[in-house]
């Protein structure tokens, strides 16, 4: 009988689209980039998501994030993502955590439990605590490196950490992975040079920060807030998901 998913059954076949929905996958970061890996990996048949992020969506969330609209100002990230899912399957089981994930609270989250994660924040330490945790569980992982400031979705590419190179925070990934020990990780980057930001005063976020009430991290406590776009993220996302899936069902093997 058809379904949402028939489509994407006459490529994958009925045991593609059975390894999809068991796999547990784990998302961390639901902003530009991992909103949208989440939305075509509930678009492909997913059937066990959790959701990893402590952010509220704000205004200027609008311009790259899939589930920000004006009626979602002010909601969970991981709540508007999971309600989204839902929409689209509502077999999926969703499980949304709160949580900034960094060192110190890496203890709070199993990776053993997944059969892949995927790690779209932008906080370095993070993202190596990330890495390591990963490898050291065996867990199959896929990184989003920086998307800011970049405007040619057709720069950006996929390849182990160690093969990269123009973009600067693979720069810095690389040389901490190495220094960990850490052999391999695949990674989304882009070629493409950073532009340079067009922002003025009335365009700042650190000095005229709109962030929710309650919001854990404002923008005045940022080290850096880029400039982004609709469609650079967006891409990394999907490319992302498409890495996902195909990985799982080893469909290029």
């Amino acid at each position: 009988m058809l379904n949402q998913f028939s489509r994407t059954e006459i490529i994958f076949g009925k045991e593609g689209m059975s390894k999809i929905f068991k796999s547990k996958i784990a998302v961390f970061g639901i902003g530009g980039v991992g909103g949208y890996a989440v939305e075509a990996l509930a678009r492909s048949g997913a059937g066990q998501i959790d959701l990893y992020d402590d952010d509220k969506i704000c205004l200027t969330n609008i311009n790259r994030q899939i589930h920000a609209t004006r009626k979602n100002i002010g909601i969970y990230k991981v709540d508007a993502a999971k309600e989204r899912i839902h929409e689209i399957n509502p077999d999926a089981t969703v499980n949304t955590y709160k949580i900034f994930y960094m060192p110190d609270t890496s203890y709070q989250v199993d990776l053993s439990q997944y059969d892949y994660v995927i790690d779209a924040i932008d906080t370095v330490s993070g993202k190596i605590e990330l890495a390591v945790k990963a490898y050291e569980n065996n867990i199959a992982v896929i990184s989003s490196m920086g998307m800011g400031n970049k405007v040619d979705a057709a720069a950006l590419q996929v390849a182990d950490i160690y093969d990269t190179s123009v973009c600067p925070l693979a720069r810095v990934m690389r040389h901490e992975l190495r220094k960990r020990g850490i052999p391999k990780l695949k990674s989304v980057y882009s070629k493409e040079s950073v532009s340079p930001p067009q922002a003025d005063i009335l365009t700042e976020c650190r000095t005229n920060c709109i962030c929710p009430p309650n919001t854990a991290r404002k923008c005045t406590y940022r080290r850096q807030i880029p400039g982004s776009n609709a469609f650079v993220p967006a891409v990394a996302g999907l490319i992302i998901a498409g890495e996902v899936i195909k990985d799982l069902i080893g469909h290029d093997k």
